[in-house]
């Protein structure tokens, strides 16, 4: 049994993309790359050939595991209007430091903490699901360490 995915639209529309392009570019490319290499002679000792096939695994391992998870996905879409944080919101925080950081709220499939998208599933994410704006949420991060900060801003 699969563990459910939640997905933002905008997250199911990115991991269509992706899995369009590997389906319908990637596997060519590779295909092409893995012909090419075959004519260098000795597959043996050919790194070209071998890095073909790495990438053509990678690439249909990748295909798989978007695939599973479209299948499994539930799409939720942030209410239009709502005081309480919830998947695809864009929540302003304010940190115990007075620092302000912005953050979207999306499900563990299209989290990226480089871009601001944390997962419903983190502790931060966790944390902020159903709290209301001026509401102050405390969360133990990995390290045990505790943070502070107040909601300011609940958006979509």
């Amino acid at each position: 049994m699969s563990k459910e995915v939640v997905l933002t639209p905008e997250g199911r529309k990115k991991l269509e993309e992706e899995l369009y392009t590997l389906e319908n570019v990637k596997r060519y490319e590779i295909g092409e790359r893995i012909k090419v290499a075959r004519e260098f002679g000795d597959i043996s000792e050919n790194a070209e050939y071998e890095d073909a096939k790495n990438e053509q695994a990678w690439t249909e391992s990748r295909i798989l595991e978007i695939s599973q998870i479209l299948a499994n996905a539930t799409v939720v879409e942030a209410p239009k209007r709502s005081n309480k944080v919830s998947i695809g919101n864009i929540v302003t925080v304010e940190m115990a430091d007075g620092t302000e950081r912005v953050f979207t709220l999306v499900g563990a499939a299209e989290a990226d903490v480089s871009q601001g998208r944390i997962s419903n599933e983190s502790p931060v994410g966790a944390a902020l699901i159903g709290a209301k704006k001026g509401d102050t949420v405390c969360v133990e991060t990995p390290n045990g360490k505790q943070t502070e900060f107040t909601i300011v801003k609940i958006g979509k």
